[in-house]
């Protein structure tokens, strides 16, 4: 799907089935205080419950989901300082896809050693790759 495409219905379904058994199903609170400040009714969906404690595991895990049989092959790439590293790491390696992660040398040691962890479970070639931002083009190293 292109960015210019609308998501329907049944992409949400599908996305939903594909995630089933995998996600977690976090819980939506309330909260008067925000109703109050707001003046309005907000719901909070605590995401921060969800594998690697993000929404980003979702979106990964689907992303990755769809791969056809020589993409899951040739394996993934991706560029993160941290929740979206460690949401391509799980998925990689629950769904046996190959990833290598591109991470800033300044990440957060706690995004890197989860990171690190997950990519543990992912098939051969995964890896972590740290750069400098200062002297390196992230982009450019990915074409590596």
């Amino acid at each position: 799907m292109s960015l210019v495409d609308a998501v329907t219905i049944a992409a949400v379904r599908a996305a939903a089935d594909r995630l089933a058994g995998v996600a977690r199903r976090t819980p939506v609170m309330t909260s008067r205080s925000l109703d109050e400040a707001v003046g309005a009714s907000v719901f909070v969906k605590c995401e921060n419950f969800q594998r690697v404690g993000a929404f980003k595991f979702r979106g990964a895990y689907n992303a990755l989901a769809q791969l056809d049989d020589d993409a899951r092959q040739r394996g993934v790439l991706t560029w993160s300082s941290g929740n979206h590293a460690q949401a391509v790491a799980l998925a990689a390696g629950l769904l046996g896809v190959p990833a290598v992660i591109v991470m800033p040398e300044h990440a957060p040691r706690v995004k890197l050693e989860a990171t690190r962890g997950y990519l543990s479970c992912a098939p051969a070639g995964s890896e972590i790759v740290r750069y400098d931002p200062q002297h390196v083009v992230r982009e450019e190293l990915g074409q590596q």
